[in-house]
């Protein structure tokens, strides 16, 4: 793009534009990819390229301006005071905007007004209230491959919370960006980005040398003003830090600012959490759901918190769930004692007086707070007392660290009660901003400018006297100033001192020396009054920032203590039972229910329970289609989930052993944008979990092989069955229809075979959806189609063509395939003539009774 605009509109081009559009396009030829919002008065204009993109996107008017090589320029413009709402629909379709502001003075200038870029919005790093989801992370990623691993960087720029980490396999690597799903995702020039991760938008490809391991580095320290990165506990973390540095510079170029709020890094490791690789994350429906619907989901389920820094919390929770026990069963003793006496119910109710000061300490960092956001930290902090007398005598040590952590900050409140009106404008250029009382000299400036209507009424009382015109007016608007109005009735009577300003249809308008002299005083007070305004709303946000960390760590403690009492409200509400987890491995689960189907299903649950312990290690799952056997798998995993995420579960007790993995192979799906076939990417999924599976992984299997033909299907089902109990001996799930599985049991100790129990009335099926021991006995799928709504005239000829493959051993050769297949779900029949055989005594037979029985053979065959 930006050789395209240097090659059409060069040296030579450019001699026919008027200096303005050469200031637009130098300023331009910088933001090439870059949609340039260049202000011109009261609106921003887009100019060719960007115009007739911003038209289509946008849908407002594409104009012309001027003319260049003899063509007219396509231009396209939006007011101002209304570009929040078009930003905000262009980020969300994964566009950047630069904004390009006037900054010299137009009236000191000879050619067109100096402007510059001030900012550049992009999708993962917008700060703005009204361009974000309040209850989701925005999420700014970089990727970076050095000495044979794989660098994460991710930062949250609306919190400024930073975490490194590194991924040893590419498809760790894409684990970890679908767990982050991030809004913006920079990596460098020169790697060849993984195939998987092409198709995702907010891709942005970034200069080689801003991943330059050393220079990457020193940023990084720089950054945070230290000689090492030990204490960061990234010093052994190349390619993490070299994604950092990538990271921090692009936040660098696209703020044009310095970024206080940042003020440490977070490491993470693979072994702290429990590994979801894409397609688990998806078949679980942990955050996201087909429909879009946020209730069918398990965040949607469990998230009633209070607050919107809280909900954010648990989603980061829930998709991140932990390993380490100590930290768990510390969550499980806080949601005991906040459901003693139903006290986390005075706890929400305080909550939900709390803002979301988590982003609103971003922006004041950034001094980009509106007043509207002191109003709402003030409105926080004022709530904070009465939320810390409600947390006080909790002798919970865990709750007792999160109330340290609140605090109270009187000395904040107290200026921001004094400093910020009860009802500020949206912007600080609009005044009033600033409490009477809280600056003696900013009171006097407005006293004489508020004073004016008083001085006005005094001067027109006084001319009418003196001038005798009873209808004479003294007045002012925004556009002539201070005037003083005679109607042409009395023009006669117009002191020789008045000087004409104006002239209107019946009456003229004048000013004097005296109402000059007023007039430059009070617009004069008028401008330094909100210059002065300004500047202490600035000098507020410094002291505010000053006091960043302690904001920031406030805002920690309220989101955890929100999704903590949000956990203790679900778990009484929704009748979950705490679980319990041990060193020795194993999953015993009693009673336990799917958290989203119990919700929505709109019928009673069946709960069922799950015991892969001890030497049970496998269930092969066998059952008809919609007799619940999906809903089974999931909700084993999603138990595991909910624990692990420090929350009570929906079963009546649940027993839990180490687990690091889990893996699911559920549904069908295709890809076509990559060229591959429902069944490649179910043999993709397989794959992925045949290599990367542990002894403790938990892995749902359903339906593997039924995209292939039935032999084909039959030996992947029973070969990667028998290597999950035999090699990888993992947690397995192994839901299927074909029935030869089942032998598996005979075989292997660490099988077991279950079913979902269904039954036949008249000719409809009844299903039970409970999980009883041994194999199902049919598939009933005639049954479920017909529920379906397949037409009956079908129904009929399926159970024709059923009842002949059931009486033969093989099915009938196809005239267009030529194909033979084995039927290997029916026992063949005896022909009548091997009946006919075992009835007979050769050595007992008279020669002329072998003639007669040959007779009888021949004719049966």
């Amino acid at each position: 793009m930006k050789d395209k605009l240097n090659q059409g509109h060069g040296e030579g081009q450019q001699k026919e534009h008027t200096p303005m559009m050469q200031q637009y396009l130098r300023i331009k030829s910088d933001y090439p990819e870059t949609l340039l919002f260049y202000r011109m008065g009261d609106f921003y204009e887009l100019f060719y390229d960007d115009a007739k993109k911003a038209a289509r996107l946008l849908d407002i008017t594409l104009t012309a301006r001027g003319q260049s090589q003899g063509l007219p320029i396509p231009m396209a413009g939006i007011p101002y005071h209304a570009a929040e709402g078009y930003i905000a629909k262009l980020i969300r379709i994964g566009e950047s905007v630069a904004i390009c502001e006037q900054i010299g003075d137009p009236a000191a200038s000879k050619g067109p007004v100096e402007r510059k870029v001030v900012r550049i919005i992009t999708p993962g790093t917008v700060t703005d209230e009204a361009l974000l989801e309040d209850r989701k992370d925005n999420l700014l990623v970089a990727l970076c491959q050095l000495q044979g691993r794989y660098g994460i960087a991710s930062l949250d720029l609306t919190s400024g919370r930073f975490v490194l980490q590194e991924a040893e396999s590419e498809d760790q690597l894409l684990g970890e960006v679908g767990r982050l799903n991030p809004a913006e995702l920079l990596y460098s020039e020169s790697w060849p980005l993984p195939d998987n991760l092409k198709q995702r938008s907010g891709l942005c490809r970034r200069p080689p040398w801003h991943f330059e391991a050393e220079s990457a580095r020193l940023l990084v320290l720089k950054q945070f003003k230290a000689h090492d990165l030990k204490g960061f506990g990234c010093e052994a973390m190349p390619a993490a830090v070299a994604a950092a540095g990538g990271l921090l510079q692009y936040v660098r170029d696209t703020q044009q600012n310095v970024l206080p709020h940042i003020q440490g890094i977070r490491t993470e490791t693979s072994d702290d959490s429990i590994q979801l690789d894409a397609s688990s994350r998806r078949n679980l429906e942990i955050d996201t759901h087909p429909s879009g619907q946020l209730q069918f989901t398990l965040l949607g389920v469990l998230d009633k918190t209070a607050t919107a820094m809280g909900s954010r919390c648990l989603r980061r929770w829930l998709n991140r769930p932990l390993r380490d026990h100590f930290v768990l069963n510390r969550r499980y003793a806080c949601i005991e004692t906040l459901l003693q006496d139903g006290l986390y119910r005075a706890l929400q109710d305080t909550l939900r007086q709390v803002g979301d000061i988590e982003r609103i300490s971003t922006r004041i960092a950034l001094k980009s707070a509106r007043p509207r956001d002191l109003l709402v930290l003030r409105s926080t902090l004022a709530a904070l007392p009465v939320l810390q007398k409600r947390l006080d005598g909790f002798d919970d040590p865990h709750l007792a660290g999160l109330r340290a952590d609140i605090g109270e900050h009187p000395a904040m409140l107290e200026l921001l009660g004094r400093a910020i009106v009860d009802n500020p404008p949206m912007l600080i250029r609009d005044g009033g901003v600033i409490a009477a009382g809280y600056d003696e000299e900013l009171d006097e400036l407005r006293n004489l400018s508020q004073n004016a209507d008083r001085f006005l009424i005094e001067m027109e009382r006084r001319e009418r006297q003196a001038t005798g015109i009873h209808n004479l007016k003294v007045n002012y608007n925004r556009v002539h100033g201070f005037y003083i109005e005679i109607s042409n009735a009395n023009a006669d009577k117009v002191p020789v001192h008045y000087t004409r300003k104006q002239t209107l249809k019946g009456a003229e308008r004048y000013i004097t020396e005296e109402l000059k002299a007023f007039e430059d005083k009070v617009l004069s007070a008028r401008e330094k009054s909100l210059a002065f305004e300004k500047a202490l709303y600035d000098e507020l946000l410094d002291v505010i920032a000053s006091s960043l960390g302690e904001l920031q760590l406030c805002a920690a403690a309220l989101a955890e203590l929100d999704v903590l009492v949000n956990f203790a409200e679900r778990a009484e509400t929704l009748n979950l039972s705490r679980p319990m987890l041990q060193a020795e491995p194993g999953i015993r689960i009693e009673a336990g229910r799917h958290p989203v189907v119990e919700q929505v299903g709109g019928v009673p649950f069946v709960p069922n329970d799950l015991n892969l312990a001890g030497e049970s290690r496998m269930l092969v799952i066998t059952g008809p289609n919609m007799g619940g056997k999906s809903t089974y798998m999931r909700q084993a995993a999603l138990i595991v989930l909910i624990a692990h995420v420090g929350c009570f579960v929906p079963a009546k007790s649940a027993v839990l052993g180490p687990v690091d993995k889990i893996f699911t192979r559920i549904g069908a799906s295709d890809d076509l944008a990559s060229g591959r076939s429902t069944f490649m990417v179910e043999m993709s999924e397989t794959a992925n979990i045949l290599h990367n599976a542990t002894a403790q992984s938990l892995i749902l299997m359903d339906e593997i092989g039924r995209g292939t033909s039935t032999f084909d299907g039959l030996s992947l089902a029973w070969a990667c069955a028998d290597h999950l109990a035999r090699v990888t001996q993992a947690f397995t799930l192994f839901a299927t229809h074909y029935f030869e599985l089942t032998t598996l049991a005979e075989e292997r100790p660490s099988i077991r075979n279950v079913h979902l129990e269904a039954m036949e009335h008249g000719d409809r099926i009844v299903f039970l959806h409970a999980v009883k021991d041994g194999p199902a006995n049919q598939s009933y799928g005639l049954q479920v189609a017909a529920l379906a709504g397949v037409p009956r005239a079908v129904i009929e000829k399926a159970k024709t063509k059923l009842a002949h493959l059931e009486n033969n051993a093989y099915i009938e050769q196809r005239a267009e395939s030529g194909i033979d297949q084995f039927d290997l779900f029916s026992v063949p029949e005896c022909h009548p003539a091997v009946g006919l055989l075992e009835d007979i005594d050769p050595d007992a037979l008279s020669p002329k009774q072998a003639l007669d029985a040959l007779y009888r053979l021949k004719a049966l065959l």
